[in-house]
């Protein structure tokens, strides 16, 4: 499933090559995504151009000059690309006044497309409760200690927590966590101000340094077309009997809240 530094990728690339450009039409298909196409509002987009391309945790806002903010959602396998429309996994067709159009494909369709008025922004449900960004200024170790406090939740469950810090997905989890030398199960209240400053810093870089690799390919992700580079740079993710990269005890992995979970019991306390 694309996380932050993968929405953030598909952002600047349509911040690049999209905004500026007029819509001249659009098509759509017939089948449902995960709410409703709205169809006929899309189609009267038609002449609309793109002013600008913002994220907000993993959706997508593209502004256009006559209001209203097209609200994008890639779900499981969807993406947006530049290319000619018609093949089997095609949703929504943006005819352009220069180049090819933008595409929105989508195999599994758990993806959408909504249109906001301006207003509605701030009250959207999908937007209006979700936490900090964590490459803002806001998210600073004294946000997380407050957050942890007393809290017995497992510190992995709890930075993958939207409602208390955005985009911080299974992958990034565990590799941050290995970074700052905190096993994903220790309870968020027990982890003291040092470790929380060293887990806020771990966040930040990981994340950082895989927008900079274009996100982390795996299953259909693709990104912008070829897909990310960062699965080359984890350390325990995925890597589960293998040697750690730093002490060689062999990776560890559980099943925390669902998600699949991969550490090192000898760097991780």
């Amino acid at each position: 499933m694309p996380e932050l530094p993968e929405v953030e990728t598909v952002r600047r690339a349509m911040a690049r090559h999209l905004v500026g450009k007029r819509i001249v039409g659009v098509t759509t298909s017939n089948k449902r995504l995960r709410e409703p196409l709205p169809r006929e509002r899309l189609r009267n987009l038609a002449g609309s151009s793109f002013v600008a391309a913002r994220r907000r945790a993993k959706f997508l806002l593209l502004d256009l000059d006559s209001g209203p903010t097209l609200l994008v959602h890639l779900g499981m396998s969807g993406n947006l690309l530049f290319r000619l429309g018609g093949e089997k996994h095609d949703h929504a067709i943006f005819e352009l006044d220069d180049g090819p159009p933008l595409v929105y494909s989508d195999p599994r369709r758990f993806g959408m497309i909504l249109i906001l008025a301006p207003d509605e922004l701030e009250t959207n449900t999908y937007l209006d409760r979700l936490g900090v960004e964590p490459l803002d200024g806001s998210f600073d170790a004294d946000y997380l200690r407050a957050r942890c406090k007393d809290r017995s939740r497992p510190i992995k469950s709890l930075i993958m927590d939207g409602h208390i810090v955005v985009g911080v997905g299974n992958i990034y989890a565990s590799e941050a966590l290995f970074r700052a030398g905190i096993r994903p199960t220790t309870p968020a209240g027990r982890i003291g101000k040092q470790r929380i400053e060293r887990l806020v810093t771990a966040i930040k870089e990981i994340l950082s340094a895989a927008i900079r690799q274009g996100g982390t390919t795996v299953r259909t992700y693709k990104g912008t077309g070829d897909g990310g580079h960062f699965q080359q740079q984890l350390s325990v993710y995925g890597r589960a009997n293998e040697n750690c990269l730093v002490c060689d005890r062999p990776i560890e992995s559980l099943v925390l809240a669902g998600r699949s979970t991969f550490y090192c019991r000898r760097c991780q306390k």
